[in-house]
């Protein structure tokens, strides 16, 4: 048979075609962080009644509340909210963290994480949690601006 023979190369073609197709249809959808970035522009600054906070537990009676300033990550805004009586950290959560595609499952995951790393440390050195390295530096940010408006 001849290198440019029809039937070759209609075989070639069909077999490029359905490789093509099985290695498109084997992606999975992600959240790019360029298209959650620009997302995340529209996101405002401060929280609403609407949005519930994310663990933690509630203030105690003579505690104050302190928020911290939203940190912006590649796929969202994360903002911390500490609860502190007696200088002594009693309760932190995350009134603003990540949503979406897997940001959601992350967030999950972490933030509940960081709120009890934070009542241990009583500090904002905490460790980040692995697979969720954005929202923790984030997390981290929120947390010592909280920190800095408690005076400790």
């Amino acid at each position: 048979m001849r290198k440019s023979h029809p039937v070759r190369r209609f075989v070639l073609a069909g077999a490029a075609t359905v490789s093509g197709i099985v290695l498109l249809l084997s992606l999975k959808p992600t959240t790019d962080p360029a298209a959650a970035q620009a997302a995340g522009d529209a996101l405002p600054q401060q929280t609403s009644a609407a949005q519930a906070p994310q663990g933690g537990s509630g203030p105690a009676a003579g505690a104050r509340t302190v928020t911290g300033d939203a940190a912006r990550t590649p796929y969202g805004t994360v903002q911390v909210r500490l609860t502190v009586s007696d200088g002594k950290i009693t309760g932190a959560e995350a009134v603003q963290a990540p949503q979406g595609g897997t940001s959601s499952e992350k967030t999950e995951l972490a933030v509940p994480r960081l709120n009890r790393a934070v009542l241990d440390a009583q500090s904002a050195d905490i460790d980040t949690v692995s697979g969720a390295t954005y929202t923790s530096e984030g997390y981290k940010k929120s947390l010592q601006s909280a920190l800095d408006r408690a005076g400790g």
